[in-house]
Order: structure tokens, then sequence, then C-alpha cells
């Protein structure tokens, strides 16, 4: 049996694998009280989210509910390039949540 076809179809799906599977981040804007505690923060959210700032704020505004976070936006949806660029304003709430 000639085995480059199996091997070939096994990189393939591979290959395609790491594409769907591309790190997804927002930057967020959320609210604490009482006292007023205001923060800016990154987050990973799942690929289904980065559709839109929409969705990537469904997906995140539970994980900061449940640490008495209130989400107030989602700045901006962006890659692993964005990171660094990012890190020294979030602080703290660099992918906490």
């Amino acid at each position: 049996m000639d085995m480059r076809i199996p091997l070939a179809a096994t990189v393939f799906s591979l290959a395609l694998a790491g594409v769907a599977r591309a790190d997804c981040y927002a930057d967020y804007k959320a609210k604490r009280e009482p006292p007023l505690q205001l923060a800016y923060g990154v987050a990973q959210v799942p690929q289904s989210a980065c559709g839109s700032t929409a969705d990537a704020a469904a997906a995140l505004a539970p994980r900061l509910a449940a640490a008495g976070w209130t989400l107030l936006s989602v700045v901006s949806l962006f890659g692993p390039d964005g990171l660094d660029e990012r890190k020294a304003s979030a602080g703290d709430q660099f992918l906490r949540y």
C-alpha cells in the first residue's frame, strides 16, 4: 500500500487545524464597586468569539463577573502580534481572565 496519500492527508489536516486555532485576544474596560475601580485588561477569547466585539463580550463578561468585575466594553480584537504593545497598559489585568 502506498503510504504517501495517508501521510499527505494527515499533514494537510494538521496544517488546517493550526490555522483554525489562531489565538485571539480582546482588550476590554471593566469596573468593580464599591469603591469604584476601573480597569483596562487583555484576555484571550475563544476563536468562536473572535468574529465581533459583541461575541467577545458575551464570552468575556461571565469570566469577569465571576471575579466581581462588570464588563463595560470590548475595545478591540487582535492576534498575538498585538500583545506586547498592550502588556504595560494592562498591568495586573494582562491575560488574567
